[in-house]
C-alpha cells in the first residue's frame, strides 16, 4: 500500500481567515475612530501582547504590564487612529494622558460585552520569547559522535529456529 502524501496549503488558509478577522477590528475600530465614535451601548476590550514587534507602549506602562494588557474603549478614548495594519489610541492611566500604538497581530482578543462578541487570536511570539527558545533549544551536533561500534553487527536466527 503506497502512502501518500498530504496535500500542502500553499494558500495558507489558516493565515488568511487569521488575517480577516482582524480586519474585523480594524473596520469596528475605523467606526470608533469617526466623529459620532461607537455606536450604541458597543464597547471594545483589546487585549494584546504589550512586548510584540511593533506595538508601542510608555514604559512606565511597559512596566506594570510586562506581557499584556487589556484596554477598554468606551467613552474617554482619544486621538484613535485607524491604518491598515496597527492602530494608536490615547488613553488615562492614572489621570496621565498616555499614547499606546500596537499593530493588529499584536491583538489577541478583542470583545464588545455589549452583543457578545469574541475574536480570540494566537498570541503573536514576541522577542523575548524566541531568544528564549533558540537559548533553550539542544544544538545540533554537525561532528560524527564516537560510539565506541565498529559498526553494524551480524545476527544468527538459528539459535532461534526451530529443529
Amino acid at each position: 500500500m503506497a502512502e501518500e502524501t498530504p496535500p500542502v496549503d500553499e494558500m495558507h488558509y489558516e493565515q488568511l481567515a487569521q488575517d480577516a478577522l482582524r480586519g474585523v477590528i480594524r473596520s469596528a475600530l475605523e467606526r470608533a475612530a469617526l466623529p459620532a465614535g461607537i455606536p450604541g451601548a458597543h464597547h471594545f476590550y483589546v487585549t494584546f501582547k504589550t512586548r510584540a514587534p511593533g506595538v508601542s507602549v510608555p514604559p512606565d506602562i511597559l512596566a506594570k504590564y510586562p506581557d499584556e494588557m487589556t484596554v477598554v474603549l468606551q467613552h474617554q478614548y482619544w486621538d484613535l487612529k485607524v491604518e491598515p495594519t496597527k492602530f494608536s489610541v490615547m488613553l488615562k492611566f492614572g489621570g496621565m494622558p498616555k499614547v499606546l500604538a500596537m499593530p493588529y497581530t499584536a491583538v489577541t482578543r478583542f470583545y464588545d460585552p455589549s452583543v457578545q462578541f469574541l475574536l480570540q487570536f494566537e498570541a503573536p511570539a514576541t522577542v523575548d520569547e524566541i531568544a528564549a527558545e533558540v537559548a533553550a533549544a539542544e544544538p545540533v551536533r554537525t561532528d560524527p559522535v564516537d560510539t565506541g561500534d565498529d559498526g553494524p553487527k551480524v545476527v544468527s536466527l538459528d539459535q532461534f529456529r526451530k529443529k
